[in-house]
């Protein structure tokens, strides 16, 4: 099964555009997880348990696993969906972009050793640094293109050739890059009419959609904007909104909580 085979399917399952991005900080930890062997695998765990039910995927960030040695709890935490939730996607959200022989370093990283559904992609660097992961056809390749941070203006609204650069980025994902179909793009909650844009450029390919919950994304712009005809077709991402819901011995409850207001506003907006 490909990757959007798998996103397919649990869109529909679970009625879900919910995704919960696993971005633990162990300061932020609840107290009763920190003396645990593996605080991050446990603090993810439980919240993984709480909303399997509401969610498309899945989003590590590699980042917080890196930065604080537990590279380890990553693969465990991805091992743990794969064996309890397989049939929920993972993305690991590394945001790679280098040459080609090193690009092939990090999609057998991506891929192999942490098994991960998709990967989170730079496409600064142009079509070789991107092949070595889209080649991986049964794999989901997600391209920065209208990121939500407050400075991707600096880059991402230059105009060339009468389009802006995550224009192009658009139409080279579509036209060039999706030779396996197996292409999303990242476009920003934070940018609704952006997003809007995007979404003429390339109506079948699926968005994945960070900046609601902590960073203010509207929803219902959102969706207005960005839905596919289906209704479906974005990865909303919330991270800190759910996983920090609470920070007690609660913490898993709460995280359900939220992710099921998160599902109930993001269906509401399509009707």
């Amino acid at each position: 099964m490909t990757f959007l085979e798998k996103l397919d399917g649990i869109w529909k399952k679970n009625d879900s555009m919910v995704c919960v991005g696993l971005d633990p900080d162990l300061d932020k930890l609840p107290a009763c997880l920190k003396s645990l062997e593996f605080p991050i695998f446990e603090f993810n765990r439980q919240i993984i348990d709480a909303t399997s039910d509401l969610v498309c995927a899945y989003k590590p960030q590699a980042a917080y696993y890196a930065g604080q040695n537990a590279d380890d709890q990553l693969k465990m935490t991805i091992a743990y969906i794969r064996e309890k939730h397989p049939e929920i996607p993972v993305i690991l959200d590394v945001k790679r972009g280098d040459i080609g022989s090193t690009a092939q370093m990090y999609a057998r990283e991506a891929f192999e050793r942490y098994q991960a559904d998709a990967v989170t992609l730079n496409p600064y660097m142009g079509f070789d640094t991107l092949k070595p992961f889209l080649d991986h056809a049964e794999s989901g390749v997600i391209i920065l293109c209208r990121t939500s941070n407050p400075s991707s203006c600096e880059l991402q609204e230059l105009v060339c050739g009468g389009r802006t650069i995550f224009e192009h980025v658009a139409v080279l994902a579509r036209d060039k890059w999706n030779y396996n179909k197996n292409v999303l793009l990242v476009i920003g909650a934070t940018f609704p009419e952006e997003l809007g844009r995007i979404r003429k450029l390339c109506p079948e390919m699926p968005f994945l959609v960070p900046g609601v919950g902590a960073q203010g994304g509207d929803v219902k712009k959102v969706i207005e904007n960005g839905a596919a005809a289906d209704g479906f077709g974005l990865v909303i991402n919330s991270s800190r909104g759910i996983i920090y819901a609470d920070g007690t011995e609660n913490f898993a409850a709460a995280s359900r909580k939220a992710a099921l207001k998160l599902r109930a506003t993001i269906n509401e907006s399509k009707s």
